[in-house]
């Protein structure tokens, strides 16, 4: 089983940064390909950033040159750094984990911005 534990939510006004993390654990390979999705009351769950096994990073277009994704394999652990925050991007954030066709989701941790 595959277990991911987000942190680093909160609130934080416009302009600002935070950094979301997000450990996997359990029966986890590394390099799994990951990524960072979020979700607004009354709106689709999308993708912001996700990052494969090979390394290679997309980014939603609405956060291009805002957010960078990262992860360290040693730890298991992905990062999205969001900066220049503004309040559409305030949403529940989630982690995503695919292994063997299987999708495994965090909890969810909220980010509220405010102006």
């Amino acid at each position: 089983q595959v277990q991911l534990v987000e942190s680093g939510g909160g609130l934080v006004q416009a302009g600002g940064s935070l950094r979301l993390s997000c450990a996997a654990s359990g029966s986890v390979f590394s390099g799994a390909p990951m990524a960072w999705y979020r979700q607004a009351p009354g709106k689709l769950r999308e993708s912001v950033a996700s990052i494969t096994s090979s390394g290679i990073i997309n980014y939603a277009d609405s956060v291009k040159g805002r957010f960078a994704i990262s992860r360290d394999n040693a730890k298991n652990t992905v990062y999205l750094q969001m900066n220049s925050l503004k309040p559409e991007d305030t949403a529940v954030y989630y982690c995503l984990l695919i292994q063997f066709g299987n999708h495994f989701w965090g909890q969810g941790t909220q980010v509220t911005v405010s102006t």
